[in-house]
C-alpha cells in the first residue's frame, strides 16, 4: 500500500500503482468540480492525473484556472500546434516545443518558409484538434525503440536527440489521437482543456540546438490563458510592446544605430550618447557616494590570466580571441572585469582596517553572443557593465548586503522601476571550488538577504560558477520581468588569484569578494528605459531636453539670444529655425520625444517670454524667459543629487 496525505482530508492508503484519478475517485464526494483538476503535485513533482504515483507523501491537486496551471496548459498548446502544422503541411519536420514565459513556440524545419499569413489557417486547425478532445496518453519506451520510431517517421531532429540521451534512460512519449511526440510530460488529461484562448503570434528563425552551425529552422510563436479576457489583455500588451519597441524609437529619436560591419556593436549618435553620458554621470554620483573608489583596466589580457581565475576552462567559447604574432601569445578581449579588480587589489598591501574595500569601473567587455542570439542593443556583442566588487571579510556580508539593497532599491525607484523581486541562486551543476565552501557561501548570503528583512525567493542551482548570487528583477510598465542587477558571493576567485589581506593577527588571510552590478549592462538597460517610457523620459533622463522653434525666420535673433542663454546650463539644446511651418516643426521635434518645446514669435519677443509646449500636452502656456527656465532648471534637476 501506499499512503497519501491530502489536505485538509488526511491520509488515505492505496494500493501500489495507484494515481491521482484513483485519489479523486476516493475522494469525489468531498472535492469540489473536481472535473477543473488536471495535474498533481506528489511531494512537489508534478505528475499527470494517469500516471502511478511512486511514493509515500503529501499530494496536492491543480485546477485548471490556477496560475500554476498555465505552463502546463502552453506545453499541451505547443503539442497541438505541431500537430496542427503536420497536418496542414506533411512534409514539415518537428524539432522542440516548450512552453515559455507567457506563451510557448515550436521549431520546424520546412522548404517553403512560414510567413504571418498562415498563422490564421494553422489557428483554426488547432482550434479543430482541440474541440475533438483527445486524450494525452503516456508511453513509456526504450532509447533504441525510440529512435527506432522517430527513424522511420523521418524525423531526423528527434532521431538524433534521442541518441544524445543515456544509453539506458527509459523515455516518454505522448499521444493525442493519432500524433505523437518524445517529450517528458506532463499533460492535462486531454486537448478540451486548453479551451479557445490561445492565438498565435509571431514566426522567427531559430537554429537546431541553437548553434549557427546546424540546420536552419522556422520557430512559430504563440500564447495561451486560461480566458479571452486575458488573451485580449496580453495580446494588447504586445501591441504596446510593438509600438515601444527600443529598435523603432532609438532610430526615430536619432539616438543610436545598428549595422552589419559591427554586429552586436553599437553606434551612438549625439543625443543617445548624451542619454548614456547622462545615466553613467548618475550613477557614477551614487557609488561615489557609496564610498566605492572608480578604477580603469584593460581590454585585451593573456589568456594566463584567465586560465587562472577559470574563466578559460567555463566560457572560453564566449571569448574573442586574439594570437599576437610577434611572441605567439594568445590573448582575449575581457568578457568581465573580476579578475582585473583582483590585479589592482593585489598591488598593495591591505590591511584589515582598509576592509571592505568598494572598487567600481564602467567596464567594456566583449562576449561573442551568437549571432540569431543578438538583439538590438539588448543583446549585443560588445558593452559596458556598471560593475564593481567589493573586498571583504566574512564578518562584512551582511552589512553589504543591506547597503547594495538599499542602494539598488533607490536608484531603481529614482529611474522608475519601484516593482522589483529579489531571487536567492544556489550551487549549480558546474562550479568551481569545493562542497565546503559552497556551504560557507551559501550560508554566508542566506544569512544575510534573511537580516535585511526583504523578501525574496529562491532558484535552486542558478547560482554563478563561482558563488551563490541574488539576482534583481526590475517590472516595468508593460508588466515584464527583466533580470538586471546582481550580487554574488565569491569564496573561490580571491584565492584562485592569490588575492590577501594582513589580518589581526598579522597572518595573510583570503578576501571574500563580492560581485556587483546595478544595471548590468548600460546598453540593455538603456533599451529597457527607451521601453520602459516609451521615449518620454523624465526631463533629468531626456537625451534632448529643450527645443527653441520660431514661427517664421523673422524671430530667428531671438530664438537665437535664448539659445545661447541657455546653453550655459549645459546640456543639449535643440535650436529648430527651419523656413518650415511651426506646426510642422511641432510635430517634428514631438516625434523626437523632446520634452519641452518653446515657441517663439513676434508676441514672444515683445513680451520677452516664450509659449511653452509639453510633450503629450495640446495646452500651451506663456512664461517669461527667466521664469521658462527656473522651470527647466528645477526639472532638470538629477534626482538623489546633493542640495
Amino acid at each position: 500500500m501506499i499512503s497519501i496525505h491530502i489536505e485538509p482530508h488526511g491520509p488515505l492508503s492505496l494500493p501500489p500503482e495507484s494515481t491521482g484519478l484513483d485519489v479523486l475517485e476516493n475522494l469525489q464526494q468531498k472535492i469540489s468540480s473536481p472535473d477543473d483538476i488536471i495535474l498533481c503535485n506528489l511531494n512537489g513533482t508534478i505528475y499527470d492525473l494517469s500516471a502511478p504515483l511512486p511514493e509515500d507523501g503529501n499530494l496536492s491537486f491543480i485546477k485548471r484556472d490556477s496560475n500554476e496551471a498555465l505552463p502546463f496548459l502552453r506545453h499541451d498548446c505547443a503539442h497541438v500546434l505541431a500537430e496542427a502544422v503536420q497536418t496542414l503541411y506533411p512534409e514539415t519536420l518537428v524539432a522542440f516545443g516548450p512552453a515559455i514565459n507567457n506563451g510557448f513556440y515550436y521549431d520546424f524545419h520546412r522548404e517553403t518558409p512560414f510567413t504571418p499569413d498562415d498563422l490564421p489557417k494553422i489557428e483554426a486547425k488547432m482550434l479543430e484538434i482541440i474541440q475533438k478532445n483527445h486524450t494525452f496518453e503516456r508511453i513509456n519506451i526504450s532509447r533504441e525503440k525510440a529512435h527506432e520510431l522517430f527513424s522511420k517517421k523521418g524525423e531526423i531532429f528527434k532521431a538524433e536527440h534521442v541518441l544524445s540521451l543515456p544509453e539506458n534512460e527509459n523515455l516518454t512519449l505522448y499521444r493525442q489521437g493519432e500524433w505523437i511526440d518524445l517529450c517528458r510530460g506532463p499533460h492535462a488529461p486531454s486537448t478540451k482543456y486548453i479551451g479557445k484562448a490561445f492565438a498565435l503570434t509571431h514566426v522567427s528563425g531559430a537554429y537546431w540546438k541553437g548553434d549557427a552551425r546546424n540546420p536552419q529552422l522556422q520557430r512559430i510563436y504563440g500564447t495561451s490563458w486560461h480566458n479571452q479576457k486575458d488573451l485580449r489583455l496580453h495580446l494588447q500588451r504586445l501591441e504596446d510592446a510593438a509600438r515601444r519597441d527600443h529598435r523603432k524609437i532609438g532610430p526615430q529619436m536619432d539616438l543610436f544605430h545598428l549595422q552589419d560591419d559591427a554586429p552586436g556593436s553599437v553606434f551612438w549618435h549625439p543625443p543617445g550618447w548624451q542619454l548614456y553620458r547622462t545615466l553613467e554621470n548618475y550613477i557614477r554620483m551614487r557609488i561615489s557616494q557609496a564610498d566605492y573608489k572608480e578604477v580603469k583596466t584593460p581590454q585585451l589580457l593573456d589568456r594566463h590570466l584567465w586560465e587562472k581565475s577559470g574563466h578559460w576552462e567555463k566560457y572560453r567559447d564566449n571569448m574573442f580571441l586574439l594570437e599576437h604574432k610577434e611572441d605567439k601569445r594568445s590573448m582575449a578581449l575581457k568578457p568581465m572585469n573580476c579578475p582585473c579588480h583582483v590585479e589592482i587589489f593585489k598591488k598593495n598591501t591591505i590591511s584589515y582596517r582598509d576592509l571592505p574595500l568598494r572598487m567600481s569601473e564602467f567596464g567594456s567587455c566583449h562576449r561573442n553572443e551568437p549571432a540569431g542570439a543578438l538583439h538590438g542593443i539588448m543583446r549585443v556583442r560588445a558593452f559596458t557593465q556598471d560593475d564593481a566588487h567589493i573586498f571583504c571579510t566574512e564578518d562584512h556580508i551582511a552589512q553589504e548586503t543591506s547597503l547594495f539593497c538599499n542602494l539598488l532599491l533607490s536608484i531603481y525607484k529614482d529611474l522608475g522601476f519601484e516593482d522589483i523581486k529579489i531571487v536567492f541562486a544556489d550551487r549549480p551543476e558546474v562550479r568551481a571550488g569545493d562542497d565546503a565552501i559552497w556551504d560557507k557561501a551559501e550560508h554566508a548570503l542566506h544569512n544575510a538577504i534573511k537580516k535585511t528583512g526583504i523578501p525574496y525567493s529562491l532558484d535552486p542551482g542558478e547560482g554563478a560558477f563561482y558563488g551563490p548570487k541574488l539576482d534583481f528583477v526590475l517590472r516595468d510598465s508593460l508588466a515584464r520581468e527583466w533580470q538586471c542587477g546582481t550580487f554574488q558571493a565569491d569564496f573561490v576567485l580571491p584565492k584562485r588569484l592569490g588575492a590577501h589581506y594582513i589580518g589581526t593577527d598579522g597572518q595573510k588571510h583570503t578576501p571574500v569578494m563580492l560581485h556587483r552590478a546595478i544595471l548590468g549592462s548600460f546598453e540593455r538597460f538603456i533599451g529597457i528605459l527607451i521601453e520602459h517610457y516609451e521615449g518620454k523620459f523624465p526631463l533629468w533622463l531626456a537625451p534632448e531636453p529643450l527645443a527653441i522653434a520660431t514661427i517664421t525666420n523673422e524671430f530667428d535673433d531671438y530664438a537665437l539670444e535664448i539659445y545661447q542663454n541657455m546653453k550655459s546650463l549645459g546640456f543639449p539644446i535643440v535650436l529648430d529655425t527651419r523656413p518650415e511651418k511651426i506646426n510642422y516643426k511641432i510635430r517634428n521635434l514631438s516625434m523626437r520625444k523632446i520634452p519641452f518645446i518653446w515657441i517663439v514669435g513676434q508676441k514672444e519677443k515683445n513680451e520677452q517670454t516664450v509659449t511653452i509646449r509639453r510633450l503629450g500636452q495640446k495646452q500651451q502656456t506663456t512664461l517669461s524667459r527667466e521664469d521658462a527656465k527656473i522651470q527647466i532648471i528645477n526639472e532638470r534637476k538629477m534626482p538623489s543629487s546633493p542640495e
